[in-house]
C-alpha cells in the first residue's frame, strides 16, 4: 500500500517531535537528578540537626522531580478523569493504595494525578519491582525511601522480611503518609494466564482485565501501620489518639486505572509522545481501615473482592467509556485533573537552574584541586 504525502509528512512530524522530546528528557534528567543528590549531599547536618526539616526538603524536591515526569505526558496531551471518592479529601490522612497494574505508564498516571493531592506525593512511599533500582530514577528512590520488591517464588519470603524491615524502619522516621502498590506483582500481559489458570484450579473466577491479588506485601503493610488490633478487624483509633501524632493507617484507597479502547501507555510513549492526546480514566474507592479484615484468609477474600469489582468498573468502562456508580451514589461522580502549566515550567526552570549551579560549583572545585 503506498504511503501518501499526507502521511509521510505526519510520520516526519511525530518522528522530530519524539527526538525533540527524547532530548528534552535526557537533558531534564542530566540536571534535575544530579541536582536532587548534590543538594541532599550539602544538607546532611541538618538530617543530623533537625531530620523532620530534612525530610520535608527531600520530600519537596521529590514532588518537583515526579512533577517533571508528569509534565512529559501533560505537555503530550495525556491528561487524566478521576472517578468515585475523591481523595483529596484525606490526602493528610494514612493510606494505602491498591492499584491495577498494566503497563509502565501507569506509573507516570499516578505520579500526574496526585501532584494535586496536597501533601501526598512528598509524602507517599512505592513498592515497585526491583529493575527500577537500575534506572535513571532508581538512585531517587533509594535516597526517598521506596522499596523495590523482587518477584519470583524463590524470593517471595525473604522479599516480605525485607519489606518489613524496611517499613518498621523508613515509614514513620521519614514522616511517610501514603504506600503505593500493585498487589497484582506484574503487569496485566505477563500475570494474566497465569492468574486464570490459578483461579480455574481454585474454583475462583475467570478476570481478564485484571489478574488476582497475591496477599504478602498487602499484608505485611497492614500489620505494621495499623494504629491497634482488635477483634481480627484493624481499627484507625478512637476520639483520643486523633490528638497524637500520628493515628495510624486510616484508609485502604482501591484504585483502578482505564485506558481507552485497553490500550495502556508504556513509558516510552510518555516520554517519547508519539501516540494521539488520550485521557486515562482512573478511579477511587476508600475503604475506612476498621472494614478491611486482618487475618490472613479474610484479608484475601477481601482482596480478591476487590479485584472481582475491578474486573467489572473495567468491563463497563469498556463498553461504556464511563464508570458505573459507586454503592450509595445516584449519578457518576466524575473530575478532570489539572495541571498549572506556570507551575511546570517554573519547576523545570528551577531544575536547569539548580543543574548550571551545581555545574559551575563543582567546575570551581575541580579547578582549585587540578
Amino acid at each position: 500500500m503506498a504511503v501518501t504525502l499526507e502521511q509521510a509528512q505526519r510520520a516526519a512530524y511525530i518522528f522530530l517531535k519524539a527526538l525533540l522530546r527524547f532530548g528534552f528528557m535526557v537533558a531534564n534528567n542530566l540536571v534535575a537528578i544530579p541536582s536532587y543528590v548534590l543538594y541532599l549531599i550539602v544538607l546532611q547536618p541538618l538530617r543530623f540537626l533537625d531530620s523532620k526539616w530534612f525530610w520535608y526538603i527531600e520530600g519537596v524536591l521529590f514532588k518537583w522531580l515526579l512533577a517533571m515526569v508528569a509534565s512529559w505526558g501533560w505537555w503530550a496531551g495525556y491528561t487524566v478523569i478521576e472517578w468515585g471518592d475523591d481523595v483529596k479529601t484525606i490526602s493528610e490522612d494514612e493510606a494505602v493504595m491498591l492499584v491495577n497494574h498494566q503497563a509502565t505508564g501507569d506509573v507516570c498516571t499516578l505520579m500526574m494525578c496526585l501532584q494535586d493531592k496536597g501533601t501526598v506525593v512528598r509524602q507517599m512511599m512505592w513498592l515497585m519491582d526491583h529493575i527500577f533500582k537500575y534506572t535513571n530514577f532508581g538512585i531517587v528512590s533509594l535516597i526517598h525511601g521506596d522499596f523495590f520488591i523482587r518477584q519470583g517464588k524463590a524470593y517471595r519470603d525473604q522479599q516480605l522480611v525485607l519489606l518489613q524491615e524496611h517499613v518498621e524502619k523508613y515509614y514513620r522516621n521519614r514522616d511517610r503518609k501514603w504506600i503505593v502498590l500493585f498487589p497484582e506483582g506484574g503487569f496485566l500481559r505477563k500475570r494474566r494466564e497465569t492468574s486464570q489458570a490459578f483461579a480455574k484450579k481454585n474454583n475462583l473466577p475467570f478476570l481478564t482485565h485484571v489478574t488476582l491479588p497475591r496477599l504478602g506485601a498487602t499484608q505485611v503493610i497492614l500489620k505494621n501501620l495499623v494504629a491497634q488490633q482488635e477483634n481480627g478487624t484493624l481499627a484507625g483509633g478512637d476520639a483520643a489518639e486523633a490528638e497524637s501524632k500520628s493515628k495510624g493507617l486510616q484508609w485502604v484507597i482501591d484504585t483502578t486505572i482505564a485506558y481507552p479502547k485497553a490500550e495502556p501507555i508504556d513509558i516510552q510513549t510518555w516520554i517519547l509522545g508519539y501516540r494521539r492526546p488520550t485521557i486515562t480514566h482512573v478511579h477511587y474507592r476508600i475503604f475506612p481501615i476498621k472494614d478491611v479484615p486482618v487475618e490472613p484468609e479474610a484479608l484475601t477474600t477481601w482482596l480478591y473482592q476487590r479485584f472481582i469489582e475491578k474486573e467489572d468498573l473495567l468491563s463497563h468502562f469498556y463498553k461504556t467509556g464511563a464508570f458505573p456508580t459507586l454503592p450509595g451514589q445516584t449519578e457518576v461522580v466524575s473530575r478532570e485533573m489539572t495541571l498549572s502549566n506556570l507551575w511546570l515550567i517554573l519547576v523545570q526552570f528551577f531544575a536547569f537552574l539548580s543543574g548550571g549551579m551545581w555545574y559551575c560549583i563543582l567546575q570551581y572545585f575541580y579547578q582549585c584541586l587540578f
